[in-house]
């Protein structure tokens, strides 16, 4: 197998992620472009999956002697990447991430998988001290004043799989919230994927409402979501019937004892159909002293899926946190206005997301068949950034 690099990289979501006809037409949207739509989106994609996190790093790096290992045919400035993105057909790039992870299941990226899971969550991200576009939300100190404002979307990943893949994202402006952009994420995003392609759907407890549930069970997908004060009368009966009982799993993973209480015999909330809830609760006993306790609800049958499986399909609740939010800013500057025009934001994060699922699927299952050891994300940047440099890659990664 060759060592990693742009190109190389580039044919692998060209080929093997059937991105070949987008990468080539991306959606361009200018009036009598003069650089082509190709290279300006494939400057932005693989600049993201480098960490160069902002137009000027962008321009920087193609007016660079590494142009020629990165496939861009041209330079150009951080002014021609503004006007792109302003005009980047949206609707096109979502179509390719959805493309992306459709193949990624059909190469057997997810053969290992039991179940395959879908995540929802919202973020804010990118803040700035005047409103520049409609998604400014405003933030007020505790007297009332507006402080400054920033940016939310709701995010929908593929989680259960070992590795995190975003899918699509959702802004939320003034006047509108997680749960709306969230249901409006999950018809859009199945409808994408197909109806088959996920096993189930967990969410906070913000989602659980009756009009979601339902939303979720006419899409296909059985739910996982958070149990909390927000639904009184579920929590308190639940809280009243484990208490009284000892628990009824107990078992140790990866060093922290679980123990387990399930019932599945629970009555819906008024405007719920469901004929029954089921309830999970878990206690989990760290090494640090520290206990950590929470409660769950799911259409999920105890037949289909044990106690100790619900448990472990809950908390990949948490993946779209560590994997998808937190790597999204903290490595490739999600937080960054790269250019304050809604558009032109919204295009850059599905570019950052279509970057981290290329990035994961090209390095834990492409890099990684046969007897290659799966490389880290800086082992795999490491490569990238020496090929660009022409230095060959370190023994035993060819």
């Amino acid at each position: 197998m060759s060592a990693p690099t742009p190109q190389a990289l580039r044919r692998y979501a060209a080929g093997c992620l059937r991105l070949d006809a987008y990468l080539r037409e991306p959606g361009d949207g200018r009036c009598r472009p003069r650089i082509p739509a190709a290279c300006l989106f494939w400057a932005l994609l693989i600049g993201e999956i480098l960490r160069e996190c902002s137009f000027l790093a962008v321009e920087a790096l193609v007016g660079s002697s590494a142009r020629p290992h990165l496939g861009v045919a041209t330079q150009f400035g951080d002014d021609a990447l503004s006007y792109f993105t302003e005009r980047l057909q949206v609707p096109r790039l979502r179509e390719a991430l959805a493309t992306a992870v459709r193949q990624a299941k059909r190469n057997k990226a997810f053969d290992d998988v039991a179940y395959i899971g879908l995540a929802i969550d919202g973020t804010g991200v990118g803040h700035c001290l005047k409103p520049g576009c409609p998604w400014c939300r405003p933030r007020r100190d505790p007297q009332g004043k507006i402080r400054d404002y920033l940016h939310h979307f709701a995010m929908i990943s593929v989680v259960g799989a070992g590795f995190t893949l975003p899918v699509d994202v959702e802004p939320y402006g003034p006047g509108d919230s997680e749960y709306a952009a969230g249901k409006r994420l999950l018809g859009r995003v199945v409808q994408g994927l197909g109806r088959r392609f996920a096993d189930y759907l967990v969410v906070d407890g913000g989602f659980a409402t009756a009009p979601f549930l339902h939303a979720a069970g006419a899409a296909g997908l059985p739910v996982i979501a958070r149990l909390k004060g927000n639904l009184p009368e579920l929590y308190t009966s639940a809280q009243r019937r484990f208490a009284g009982r000892p628990p009824d799993d107990s078992f140790v993973l990866s060093g922290d004892r679980i123990e387990l209480w399930d019932a599945s015999d629970f009555a819906p909330w008024e405007n719920l159909n469901w004929p029954w809830v089921r309830v999970l609760r878990y206690r989990q006993y760290k090494g640090d002293g520290r206990v950590v306790e929470a409660y769950w609800l799911t259409n999920l049958r105890q037949r289909k899926v044990g106690s100790r499986s619900l448990y472990k399909l809950a908390k990949t609740r948490w993946e779209i946190e560590n994997q998808g939010f937190n790597d999204a800013k903290n490595r490739y500057g999600m937080e960054h206005i790269r250019h304050h025009h809604a558009n032109s934001m919204l295009a850059v994060w599905l570019i950052t997301i279509l970057a981290l699922t290329i990035e994961r699927l090209y390095r834990l299952r492409h890099l990684h068949r046969g007897s290659h050891p799966p490389l880290t994300p800086v082992q795999l940047l490491r490569q990238l950034r020496l090929a660009l440099a022409g230095v060959p890659a370190p023994p035993g990664t060819g």
